[in-house]
């Protein structure tokens, strides 16, 4: 299994939701937030069947970070079954 990384700019009003959305999507390996000077202010490790009650405290936390900052970037590495640019894949044909 591969893992890809993108980065998405919000505004602190858009970041829990995004994170919200990101979880939903059930792929998502790690969440990082970082403020506009691109400092690491969480890291969200996130594992195969975690479930609402185990991820409350990480989203109240993200709540109050959305509350102090005006501009932040999410990093999110993702698992993918999907080759990423550069990456070779063997194909056996029949």
């Amino acid at each position: 299994m591969s893992q890809r990384k993108e980065e998405f700019k919000v505004s602190g009003e858009q970041l829990l939701a995004q994170v919200k959305r990101l979880i939903a999507e059930g792929n998502v390996r790690r969440i990082t937030i970082k403020n506009k000077d691109g400092k690491t202010i969480v890291e969200l490790p996130l594992t195969l069947g975690v479930v609402g009650a185990v991820l409350a405290p990480p989203l109240a936390a993200v709540g109050a970070i959305a509350a102090l900052v005006t501009e932040c970037s999410i990093v999110v590495e993702r698992d993918t079954s999907e080759p990423t640019e550069g990456e070779v894949v063997d194909k056996v044909t029949k």
